[in-house]
């Protein structure tokens, strides 16, 4: 048996233990009782940014005027004065009058981010102590801003939710359907499940006086997305980023393949700028590069590897299926095509990363970090724990050949 075969082999069978255990471990938190104690919530203002017309927005942002919840504070910000959801955002007010609901118009440039620009008019006509910035996209239950406040602990600085997307329209959607639920969310969740967890820009719960320690709302500015720098800050004063244990949906609507394509892109590219070390292992990720392994093997022992290949793919993909049923999620008969579609892009997506720094969002043309200039940070970064590692080697080594000298 060669060498080749035997790493095919290690490698089917250590990624297929890693795809099942995470699996495993996100179900374990999806199936969990939420935790719900008797409590008096605190007001909440809750700012909602607006760029355009989504799929879904007459539902989404009605949603808004929903929650069950007594005392929200609603802020709804747009940048320019002639955007097409002004209407929208009208009308909903006025059918709500009972709310306090208000809508503030204007682009204050305080980064190259426009949805933190858009941001930032909301939190500070905020009144309250507890400020929640939600997605305009995001479909809100009633019971939102309960589910935010139950992941809160005494350690936690932000309480955060990836998309979950539902019901989507056509192939790409159905593919971005798999990138949102299946992978991106599950391993978000297993982080988390190990105190890791990252920030989302979809749903972001800050307590006001954490986020004015670390320099104000226009600290988010730091990164190119404002999600990064919050998990950084987070972190930074020794708090916990946490998700809560009901993620909450996204309705996809229709799609294109240059939709899905440009929006993957753009996290891929903004993952790698903020958080180089977790990006690297992405290009091992997927169904693809372990199907191939598997049809090494196969081919090696003279077994059919067109079937070993399938049945390894069916296996593969049917253990995400188990987590989107378990999850309640969308889920179809033609979910393994979609995965499989999905899986195929992985690669390209992080060579893509690595080779360009462009994006384009909502019609904004921004740009992340060069890999030039991150190489230093990472290496200015990781080398001073290198040479006090690489220090403690030459000591030991010292020692020990002071010992045996001695004898």
């Amino acid at each position: 048996m060669t060498v080749t075969v035997l790493a095919a082999a290690a490698f089917a069978i250590a990624v297929s233990f890693i795809h099942i255990a995470t699996i495993a471990i996100a179900i374990g938190r999806f199936r969990r009782t939420p935790r719900r104690e008797p409590r008096q919530y605190p007001s909440v203002s809750l700012v909602r940014p607006l760029c355009g017309i989504d799929n879904y927005a007459i539902e989404t942002l009605r949603s808004t005027f929903e929650l069950d919840y007594p005392h929200c504070e609603i802020l709804f910000c747009v940048a320019s004065a002639k955007d097409p959801v002004l209407p929208l955002v009208r009308n909903l007010i006025a059918e709500n009058a009972g709310a306090s609901a208000k809508l503030l118009i204007g682009d204050d440039r305080v980064s190259t981010n426009p949805k933190l620009n858009n941001v930032l008019k909301g939190w500070r006509a905020s009144s309250h102590e507890w400020i929640i910035i939600a997605d305009s996209n995001v479909l809100m239950p009633r019971d939102y801003i309960q589910r935010l406040f139950a992941s809160w602990r005494d350690d936690t600085g932000l309480v955060a939710s990836p998309p979950i997307g539902s019901r989507p329209e056509g192939i790409w959607a159905e593919i971005e359907c798999a990138f949102l639920n299946t992978y991106q969310a599950r391993w978000q969740y297993v982080v988390d499940s190990f105190g890791r967890g990252f920030a989302q820009g979809k749903t972001m719960l800050w307590r006001r006086t954490d986020l004015e320690h670390a320099g104000g709302i226009e600290a988010l500015a730091k990164e190119v997305a404002e999600d990064a720098a919050a998990t950084k800050i987070v972190r930074g004063a020794g708090l916990k980023v946490r998700l809560i244990d009901l993620p909450l949906a996204q309705p996809l609507g229709y799609r294109t393949a240059s939709e899905v394509w440009n929006r993957q892109l753009r996290w891929a590219r903004l993952r790698r700028a903020s958080f180089f070390i977790y990006f690297v292992p992405e290009i091992f990720s997927g169904g693809v590069l372990p199907m191939i392994a598997v049809a090494i093997v196969a081919h090696a022992f003279g077994w059919p590897a067109a079937l070993c290949t399938v049945a390894f793919g069916v296996l593969w993909y049917g253990a995400e299926m188990t987590l989107a049923a378990a999850a309640d999620w969308h889920a179809p008969a033609l979910y393994p095509l979609y995965g499989l579609g999905r899986d195929l892009l992985l690669p390209v997506l992080f060579v893509s990363a690595l080779r360009g720094n462009d994006f384009v969002w909502r019609g904004n043309e921004m740009q992340v970090e060069r890999m030039q200039a991150q190489r230093r940070r990472v290496m200015a970064h990781v080398r001073p724990r290198v040479q006090k590692v690489a220090a403690g080697g030459r000591r030991r080594l010292r020692s020990l050949r002071e010992r045996f000298s001695e004898r």
